[in-house]
């Protein structure tokens, strides 16, 4: 079998248009799962009555399940809640209306916050306990405590593995293509189907996907080493 080097690099072209939604579908649940995730940890960590059993349950069934069937879930379930509550309250609009995109974002988050929530929650540990002791005693609420001393410290603790959530969400992006959503390697597949170039096609879209996660490890390292400076006594 020979493998057609030209026809990878216009693979490699066509396959790069669709990537800045492939970085949408990565970056908009990355964000919105550290937020998520951050709300999680602290219910959990302070036991907040009643709603940590349910965080607790929510990020052990999520972690525990595949990413697919939780797009399945939310493409399914969503459209039929959505006429549901349309139906009732009479919305000119209809689940036909929701973007496609919508369910990715949707699942994606949901996913994210739970693992992104170990994350932070793992983070938070890692921070001196004495800064939290030094934060009471100077007069800070918990609440000060957290978003001056604790969070930032957490946050910046954890950008190793926001870098590994980062790219498992890139290479998670694949399963788009299930419900419709065309990115890289579902440009890869059709690119491959109306030319039967399989193996070309699917090499382009792995030097993409490797590419850019090579690109975040790159930005992950060079923030984790300006926060080591800044926790060493500042940044030079």
């Amino acid at each position: 079998m020979n493998v057609d080097f030209t026809f990878i690099f216009i693979a490699f072209r066509e396959e790069l248009k669709v990537l800045p939604l492939t970085l949408l579908i990565t970056i908009v649940p990355l964000n919105c799962g550290i937020i998520f995730g951050t709300m999680i940890a602290l219910v959990r960590m302070h036991k907040v009555k009643y709603i940590h059993q349910l965080a607790t349950f929510y990020v052990s069934f999520i972690r525990g399940t595949p990413m697919l069937l939780h797009i399945m879930i939310i493409y399914y379930l969503l459209p039929t809640l959505f006429d549901g509550l349309a139906s009732k309250y009479n919305w000119p609009v209809h689940s036909r209306d929701i973007p496609l995109l919508a369910f990715i974002f949707i699942s994606f988050t949901i996913v994210s916050s739970a693992y992104l929530s170990e994350t932070i929650r793992a983070g938070i540990l890692s921070v001196n306990p004495g800064q939290r002791e030094a934060a009471y005693s100077v007069g800070m609420t918990t609440i000060q405590a957290l978003r001056r001393i604790i969070l930032p410290q957490a946050l910046g603790n954890s950008i190793p593995m926001f870098c590994s959530a980062f790219i498992s969400l890139l290479q998670g992006s694949s399963l788009a293509f299930f419900i419709s959503v065309v990115e890289i390697t579902a440009k890869a597949r059709i690119i491959a189907n109306t030319n039967f170039r399989y193996l070309e096609a699917f090499i382009a879209a792995a030097i993409i996907y490797w590419s850019a996660a090579i690109l975040v490890e790159k930005i992950s390292s060079v923030m984790e080493k300006r926060v080591q400076r800044y926790n060493r006594g500042g940044i030079q």
